[in-house]
């Protein structure tokens, strides 16, 4: 779709509304939407710029759509409103911006539509479509941008080196669309992000970790951390990940390269799940193997324990990057540690007592723990890889069967702590605990069921070993 005229592309009905309110005025639809509309992409957040006030503008066209509210934000110039179709109108007046090199935050003054199109980060954002009576649909690219569509190119409207001095973000957001749409970075523009690189510094936390995450969202993440490493982006925004990078040989013996490992598990994992915290479990399972790599002469190159070295080190990853300090760190953390387990259940003479163990330890989470041991089994020969995964079959096979029969996902002993005072006489003490611990192992083991009765009765049996008295067989 590369036509000057798009009125009969504005179908949704928010364009006719504003039509009719401000016949006369310069009023545009611009930036991603109209990107998206060119490219054949869903878009629902529509941008709606005007030379005057976009505030003004908001509160008259939620006056004629009865919506309920009109968020506001005095300071940027900017209101929103939320139709009930799920599309959200930001509306803002037409500006220019100078920055101050200290600051990504711009000095903005009252602009035209021109001005506010050399402010946008890219060629490809700077389109806009006319929303006034005389011009309805007419697109307005001043910088060339459908071309770059065509040519499926990210180019910035300014100089790149002043585009992303100004505002440093821009570097990410060029790396995410880039990623999001599968497309190529000017040549000037990846020289501008390397000389600018240290100019990220200026910019907080949230929003470079708001930009990650799409990266990380994407169909195939793995083009989005490429960028971010060769630019050098990545080396200051998340140095834990870049240390995975590069083959160390002693004695001719390599390991494989754990960076670019990562990005295949990452690009595995993708097709087969939109959890975010899935996915950074993919980027952060093997988090650990730098600190932990030694080299052994008779095994070669070994990296011990790194699961759990990893499982710690989620926190402090989280907390730097501003990622949330709750249950979703907290899965992560289950799954960066509990991700060898299931590999190492394809060992043919593995107990049933072992699967037991891993599904009370997964609980509800592992189905995400077998997505994620799929996506790491990686290797150049495709053959291998096929062999593991058919090894990996019979495991999720076995995994269903003890599941159906034990009922040990998010296991709760059948017996309670109350149950066994009751029945022997007793206050919380040591025995207590004892007699808990051992009939979880004996549930884990295999030797009783996960049932009540099987369960009393070798509480009482496990009671008497231990010269303790029965008091009373009210069991429940």
């Amino acid at each position: 779709m590369t036509e000057t005229q798009l009125a009969h592309h504005l179908t949704h009905p928010i364009f006719e509304v504003i039509r009719e309110t401000v016949p006369n005025e310069r009023v545009y639809v611009i930036g991603g939407f109209v990107r998206d509309l060119l490219l054949g992409r869903p878009c629902k957040d529509i941008d709606i710029v005007i030379e005057g006030s976009g505030i003004e503008l908001a509160e008259k066209i939620a006056e004629k759509v009865k919506a309920t509210k009109v968020s506001v934000f005095k300071n940027f110039g900017t209101a929103m409103i939320k139709l009930n179709d799920g599309y959200e109108i930001e509306f803002v007046g037409a500006r220019k911006e100078s920055y101050d090199r200290g600051s990504r935050k711009p000095i903005v003054e009252d602009g035209t539509i021109e001005d506010d199109q050399k402010r946008r980060d890219f060629k490809i954002n700077a389109l806009a479509i006319s929303l006034n009576k005389a011009s309805f649909g007419e697109l307005i690219d001043p910088f060339n941008g459908v071309q770059d569509l065509k040519d499926r190119l990210l180019r910035t409207p300014l100089a790149p080196g002043v585009t992303y001095s100004d505002d440093p973000l821009r570097m990410m957001r060029a790396i995410r669309f880039a990623t999001q749409l599968n497309f190529s970075i000017h040549h000037m523009s990846l020289a501008a992000i390397k000389e600018n690189k240290e100019r990220i510094s200026i910019v907080s936390q949230e929003r470079i970790t708001t930009e990650l995450n799409k990266i990380i969202l994407a169909e195939k993440p793995s083009i989005g951390f490429k960028l971010l490493f060769n630019t050098g982006l990545l080396e200051i925004i998340f140095p834990e990940m870049v240390a995975l990078h590069g083959v160390e040989f002693v004695d001719n013996k390599g390991h494989k390269d754990n960076f670019y490992h990562t990005l295949e598990v990452l690009d595995n994992i993708a097709p087969n799940t939109d959890n975010l915290w899935l996915r950074w479990a993919a980027i952060l399972h093997d988090i650990a193997k730098p600190p932990t790599k030694r080299f052994d002469k008779k095994v070669g190159w070994t990296f011990h324990s790194h699961e759990v070295v990893g499982s710690h080190m989620v926190k402090g990853i989280f907390k730097r990057l501003k990622l949330p300090l709750d249950s979703s760190m907290s899965y992560v953390r289950k799954l960066v540690f509990l991700h060898l387990r299931p590999i190492a259940l394809t060992n043919p003479n593995t107990k049933d007592s072992a699967y037991r163990r891993m599904l009370m330890e997964a609980g509800d989470d592992i189905d995400d723990l077998l997505t994620l041991c799929r996506a790491d089994i990686t290797s150049k020969n495709e053959h291998k890889v096929q062999r593991y995964l058919q090894k990996f079959d019979k495991v999720e096979k076995r995994i269903a069967e003890i599941e159906e029969n034990d009922r040990i996902r998010d296991w709760q002993p059948p017996i309670s702590g109350d149950i066994i005072m009751k029945t022997f006489g007793l206050t919380p003490c040591f025995e207590v605990g004892q007699i808990k611990n051992d009939i979880k192992e004996a549930i884990l083991e295999g030797t009783i069921k996960n049932d009540f009765e099987e369960a009393f009765a070798y509480m009482v049996e496990v009671g008497e070993k231990l010269g303790l008295k029965v008091v009373t067989r009210n069991e429940k």
